[in-house]
């Protein structure tokens, strides 16, 4: 977020939430929704083809290329750099094995990074769908859903039994296709700025 911006996010929303945001001169900015699937998934196809991420090498490049172009007009995704990137490849839970990606012609097209939150009460374990993309040049082609279910496979074949994701509430086709996948709303964050 810019500079002085200041934000508040807020779980499961209701009617004092939104008066409380207006008296401290925050307005409605944002819905996410969390999404849950059990796993493995039912009748999903099958995902393409993929790799992990090797840090320290140009597929760092490649991937903040596609990214920034699949989240031009993304108000948290965009504008990612190498010091960006880095800083989350630190945090503790950072596992490139489950930092899929899908090439073709040579090409980064599109890619899938996943994240295990610990259980923390009343939550089992989540595998998470962190971020996913697939580049403007290869979209048209299935891949976004592909990629959902490459991720979906490596959490479950990783012991996972629960998965979640968060998606704008105003990306209809988003949030569509995860429906078509099984995924099922489990609360609204509202952000607030």
């Amino acid at each position: 977020m810019a500079g002085s911006e200041r934000s508040w996010v807020v779980s499961g929303p209701d009617a004092a939430t939104d008066a409380e945001a207006l008296a401290r001169g925050l307005h409605h900015r944002r819905d996410l929704y969390q999404l849950r699937v059990p796993l493995p998934l039912v009748d999903a196809a099958p995902a393409v083809a993929t790799r992990a991420l090797r840090p320290g090498t140009a597929d760092e490049g490649a991937w903040i290329q596609v990214n920034n172009r699949a989240f031009a007009d993304h108000p948290d995704q965009s504008d990612y750099t190498i010091e960006r990137l880095h800083a989350r490849m630190a945090e503790p839970w950072f596992d490139p094995e489950g930092f899929l990606l899908h090439e073709r012609d040579g090409q980064l097209a599109a890619f899938c990074w996943t994240k295990v939150h610990p259980a923390a009460a009343p939550d089992p374990v989540l595998g998470e769908i962190f971020v996913i993309a697939v580049d403007p040049a290869f979209q048209g082609l299935g891949l976004g859903r592909s990629m959902t279910v490459a991720g979906l496979d490596w959490l479950h074949h990783h012991g996972i039994d629960t998965a979640m994701l968060y998606v704008d509430a105003v990306n209809t086709p988003a949030v569509k296709l995860y429906a078509s996948l099984g995924f099922t709303h489990h609360h609204t964050d509202r952000v607030y700025s």
